[in-house]
């Protein structure tokens, strides 16, 4: 059996292949090697397993996963070893999965904007280039933490209009030491801010929250995009549930820096189990 993991800093989806060829899936928390440890990993994975699954039985491991650098993947890989004691395990950028969700083997660019953000050039099977998003403290521009850090930050300074402002407390009860404990004192700061991206999602249609999204791609494509060589030249390709969501506005935003508009998919998932699937990959 085949194992893929698609893994981002909030939820990681899980794909088994059966012998049959058959998909059986299931879903944990995010696992980042810079915030999650092996003893994490394994009881989420204990408490997630789908029960007439042998982990025995899995003899491969496809694990992408965001913060999966060199320096970092061992944490991923003695946890896997941990709970599937047979599988061979290769762990890799989520960049790479989502090139591979999405190109295939053919050569393109690719974006992840989901709770972070990250993008590359994928030619001959692999990212041949990475322009570091920096994280979600000094970067991830255009990213679900990015979205909510802006809001958070025209919500706490006076800067929502008023029916905003009022919707957004109506809708979350968080005074302002909440907040703020919950950005410097609590885990998992990313993962606080990128929710409030569903808020943006309800209220796209109002002007201040367009244009607050809008800025946030902006951002990304002139910090992150353009800095690319030839960029305009290449279709823009991007999985991550940011992207799914707020599609009309980053297809604009394409077309604002004359790139063309590619494919955007909520998750890469589908793409690498039909990539995985095919014998020549296993």
């Amino acid at each position: 059996m085949i194992l893929i993991a698609d893994s981002g800093s909030t939820k990681t989806l899980w794909c088994l292949l059966d012998h049959q060829g058959k998909e059986h899936r299931f879903e944990t928390i995010g696992f980042n090697p810079y915030f999650s440890d092996q003893d994490q990993i394994v009881h989420a994975l204990q408490s997630a397993m789908l029960p007439d699954v042998n982990p025995a039985e899995v003899q491969q491991i496809y694990f992408y996963g965001a913060g999966c650098f060199p320096d970092k993947i061992q944490i991923i890989e003695q946890a896997m070893h941990a709970f599937f004691v047979h599988a061979r395990v290769q762990v890799e950028l989520d960049l790479l999965g989502a090139a591979r969700s999405a190109l295939g083997n053919s050569d393109g660019f690719i974006a992840i904007l989901g709770t972070g953000a990250n993008s590359g050039l994928f030619r001959h099977g692999q990212i041949v280039q990475n322009i570091d998003s920096l994280g979600y403290i000094l970067g991830d521009e255009g990213s679900g933490c990015y979205l909510g850090k802006k809001l958070l930050t025209s919500y706490l300074r006076g800067f929502l209009p008023l029916e905003l402002s009022t919707l957004f407390v109506e809708t979350y009860r968080l005074s302002v030491p909440d907040i703020m404990d919950a950005l410097y004192a609590k885990p998992n700061a990313n993962r606080f801010c990128a929710s409030f991206s569903v808020f943006l999602h309800a209220h796209v249609e109002h002007p201040y929250v367009r244009n607050l999204v809008e800025e946030s791609f902006d951002d990304f494509f002139t910090n992150l995009v353009s800095q690319y060589p030839d960029y305009q030249q290449m279709s823009f390709n991007c999985v991550g549930s940011v992207g799914h969501h707020f599609k009309q506005i980053l297809e604009l935003t394409c077309k604002k820096f004359n790139m063309q508009f590619g494919s955007v998919n909520k998750s890469p998932m589908e793409g690498l189990a039909a990539y995985h699937a095919k014998p020549s990959k296993n």
